[in-house]
């Protein structure tokens, strides 16, 4: 086949097969679905929605209504279907895309599929930023920096952040902080971005905001980064009846923050448990799963599994050898985790 792109020939898919287990703890879903009043509501006003008729261009009323809630330029807000689709137009309109290695995987497949220049900095000991070789590598285009981390659930300091906005700043790039995970390390970074229009930040209603089915992400950023990523994506790009169920979510926002608070609790229980086994090591995590190193995370795999427990595999990225990532579920799940643990046996 002759009608692509040299460079789209050998790219990977997104590392991800779906398998069925009864305790699903593989995606860092949240455990709990949206509150059955506030999923009727927004059923009520999907009903109401003409089906028949294109959505706002840019979701302008639901991008206004965002924007107060954060005290951000409205002009500076971007939804989507998703963070990932704007990690992908933020790749195709970048020079060049910087990442850490180990990463969430779709910034690196984003570079790949847009057919821009692509490099990776390893973290260093105990999944610390090399701020010195961060510092070296950034010399313009974007960098993506989720903060807490992925895979690692490690949290980097704002000391670091400063510095690497005031690189982009220099360097004229653009420093994307990631933060799909603050709902559970209780951070917010977006003051760097306010009076530094090279720092841009993603958020997700795929984790706290349990609407991971929904598929709903949006960028703050400064107007001038905005206006660039809008050009990039397709025309209504935010379905209708997406932007009813955000309306009713942005008004009713309560259930949030006792998702958030819930998986914080069973988060640090867990973990506690998990440092007593006497084979495997979890780390700290400020997100909603713990990534917990084993033996061998093929054979953890497969005997979590054969209890009905599926957990992620992590041990294909650099430095994760052994490595399995466990989202947290309810706490029933997570004592049937535990138990399952706790039997492991190896030859």
């Amino acid at each position: 086949m002759r009608a692509f792109k040299a460079h789209l020939r050998g790219l990977s898919p997104y590392p991800y097969a779906k398998v069925e287990a009864p305790i699903k703890l593989d995606q860092n879903e949240s455990p709990f679905d949206l509150p059955e009043a506030l999923k009727e509501e927004a059923l009520r006003r999907m009903a109401r929605l003409p089906w028949n008729r294109y959505p706002e261009i840019h979701a302008e009323r639901l991008r206004s209504r965002l924007a107060a809630l954060l005290d951000w330029e409205e002009e500076g807000v971007v939804l989507s279907p998703g963070s990932n689709l704007l990690i992908l137009a933020l790749s195709l309109a970048a020079e060049e895309v910087l990442d850490l290695s180990p990463s969430f995987p779709h910034y690196a497949h984003a570079a790949k599929a847009a057919g821009t220049p692509y490099r990776a900095v390893p973290l260093g000991e105990g999944f610390a930023l090399d701020l010195e070789a961060l510092l070296a590598a950034f010399t313009g285009g974007v960098l993506f920096l989720p903060n807490p981390h992925a895979p690692t659930g490690a949290l980097f300091p704002e000391e670091a952040l400063k510095v690497l906005a005031e690189r982009a700043r220099e360097v004229g790039g653009l420093l994307v902080v990631d933060e799909a995970y603050r709902e559970f390390s209780g951070t917010d970074f977006s003051p760097l971005g306010r009076d530094n229009p090279h720092v841009a930040f993603l958020r997700t209603f795929s984790k706290a905001f349990s609407l991971g089915g929904i598929r709903a992400g949006y960028l703050l950023a400064s107007p001038e980064v905005a206006q660039v990523v809008r050009e990039v994506l397709p025309p209504f790009v935010l379905p209708a009846h997406t932007g009813a169920i955000l309306e009713v979510v942005l008004e009713n926002p309560g259930y949030v923050q006792e998702v958030a608070a819930y998986v914080r609790q069973e988060r640090e229980r867990v973990y506690g448990r998990l440092r007593q086994h006497p084979l495997w090591h979890p780390y700290p995590s400020h997100t909603n799963f713990l990534l917990v190193r084993t033996p061998d995370a093929a054979q953890a795999h497969a005997h979590l599994l054969k209890g009905g427990i599926l957990v992620r595999r992590q041990d294909r990225y650099p430095g994760l050898k052994g490595c399995i990532r466990v989202t947290v579920g309810l706490r029933e799940e997570m004592e049937a985790f535990l138990r399952a643990a706790f039997e492991v046996a190896y030859a």
